[in-house]
């Protein structure tokens, strides 16, 4: 076997969980062949470059190996090479990841808890300057 289409390849390779997510993956040309958009059944073959998106990450990769079978990650990982400029740009996007503020912190106010809304009530309602509709002023 010299050639498989690009969706099995893909879910051989452990990029993606089911053939059918990297097959919607393809056709929304998140996957490039030799720099060429392709669909699902385009063939890949050994020395093919394969460019795909895997979230946010970008990931550039060329093809050792064909596999029609999912087998175990170590055989998988023997089917691709990943590219030296791939592997930089990956890791500098999990550096950025790590570094980058929790998103959390930035906000000052949000949902009062249980806590906060009965010292709030406690503050506004002075129980004994409530308003009264009897006549004994």
């Amino acid at each position: 076997m010299d050639k498989l289409r690009i969706d099995k390849w893909l879910w051989a390779a452990r990029f993606y969980k089911t053939r059918s997510l990297a097959a919607d993956e393809a056709d929304r040309g998140r996957v490039q062949i030799n720099g060429s958009d392709a669909k699902p059944s385009r063939e890949v073959r050994p020395g093919d470059t394969v460019t795909l998106r895997q979230g946010v990450v970008l990931r550039s990769v060329i093809v050792r190996g064909i596999s029609a079978m999912r087998g175990p990650a170590a055989i998988a990982q023997a089917l691709y090479e990943e590219t030296a400029d791939s592997v930089a740009a990956r890791l500098r996007a999990a550096e950025q990841r790590r570094l980058a503020p929790e998103p959390a912190e930035s906000l000052t106010q949000g949902r009062p808890t249980k806590r906060d809304r009965r010292d709030m009530t406690r503050a506004t309602h002075n129980w004994d300057d409530r308003w009264s509709a009897s006549l004994d002023d």
